[in-house]
């Protein structure tokens, strides 16, 4: 009998630990989201230690000033490309707004001129014809409305420069100390923790940053390419003069299709491409998978060597994760899905290799 409650003690409080440590990680992940500036400097930081580093040991220059250096470069560059990139978006975003509805009539008369060249159409009821305009004229008004949506929301971003701003200034102040000051930090750090927490949590931090920042920037590499492509490719065809007067919008988003694991950029590029041609723009449409084949091709030459195994998670969890973290935080959880996995399968990958429920309940 005591042996009996022994084991149900011990089963319970592993349950216990389990349920609490996720309660954490989740309660961590609201408060970077509140605290998004830091994350953001924290993130940039360990991008930019190694060259600092770098710099440190090349020039012998003192830890601060190559900080600084270092940082100066980075945040021109950054900026550069940010300043390039809204005020092309938000001229992009406003001449997409003027031409939604045209888009909406251009879609409207295809999918008439469709139906009514099935012949089948001819044999069916006119009040089940009329009910199939209804659903096909909803369909466009909800795709349409979501498109406004979403551009609005884009404009709307960016008239929030105060805010955006002030979020700047906090990033760059706060990347200054955890650049200049890492060690004293860490010393900080080190002092008021026990030294039982601080190892555990060094041990746990140096292999959740190395597996997930070797994963995130092979991930970033990859979508970088293929956003730098694409936005190429987009320019070179509005540029010759095909249908293409939104360069940057569909560069940025193949390259958000890219980014979520499982999918890719032919889940957009491929139906594009077909609707152009059955629209009767053949050249936009041989135009665009001849981009995708070019994308595809050099994606599957880095990837391999890029991510190799350092996820280690098997596609059907990941998608799994992404439908997860799609219920959970919307459109941003089908990123936030499989980040979070993979921090989950890294604290606990004793009790996964173990297998979940013995080392629950194993005596």
């Amino acid at each position: 009998m005591v042996s009996d409650v022994n084991y149900w003690s011990k089963v319970l409080k592993r349950i216990f630990i389990l349920a609490l440590t996720i309660g954490l990680i989740l309660i961590c992940f609201k408060l970077s989201v509140f605290y998004m500036p830091f994350l953001v400097s924290f993130v940039l930081a360990l991008l930019l230690e190694p060259i600092i580093r770098f710099f440190m040991k090349k020039f012998k220059w003192t830890r601060r000033f190559s900080a600084i250096f270092v940082m100066i470069i980075a945040i021109l560059i950054i900026v550069g490309i940010i300043t390039w990139g809204v005020i092309t978006l938000f001229s992009e975003a406003n001449n997409l707004l003027d031409s939604s509805e045209m888009y909406y009539n251009k879609a409207k008369e295809f999918i008439n001129n469709a139906t009514q060249n099935i012949n089948i159409m001819d044999r069916i009821p006119e009040e089940l014809k009329t009910s199939i305009q209804n659903v096909e004229n909803n369909i466009i008004t909800g795709i349409t409305d979501w498109i406004t949506s979403v551009l609005t929301g884009i404009t709307n971003w960016i008239m929030e420069v105060p805010n955006l701003i002030l979020a700047i200034f906090f990033s760059i102040m706060s990347l200054y100390f955890l650049c200049t000051d890492k060690i004293y930090m860490i010393d900080q750090l080190e002092h008021h923790l026990p030294e039982t927490w601080m190892k555990k949590l060094t041990k746990h931090l140096k292999e959740i940053i190395k597996a997930l920042g070797e994963y995130l920037r092979a991930e970033a590499t990859l979508i970088a390419i293929s956003f730098i492509i694409s936005l190429i490719g987009f320019t070179i065809y509005s540029m010759i003069g095909l249908n293409m007067p939104f360069p940057l919008l569909a560069a940025l988003g193949i390259a958000f299709v890219d980014a979520l694991p499982i999918l890719g950029s032919g889940t957009v590029m491929v139906p594009w491409a077909i609707l152009s041609a059955l629209n009767g723009d053949m050249v936009l449409g041989v135009a665009i998978i001849g981009l995708w084949a070019i994308m595809s091709i050099v994606r599957q030459f880095l990837e391999p060597k890029l991510i190799g195994k350092h996820i280690g998670i098997h596609p059907a969890f990941t998608l799994i994760a992404m439908y997860t973290g799609y219920k959970i935080w919307n459109v941003t959880g089908l990123i936030i899905g499989p980040i979070l996995l993979i921090i989950l399968k890294n604290i606990f990958a004793g009790i996964l290799d173990k297998g979940v429920m013995k080392a629950i309940f194993d005596r």
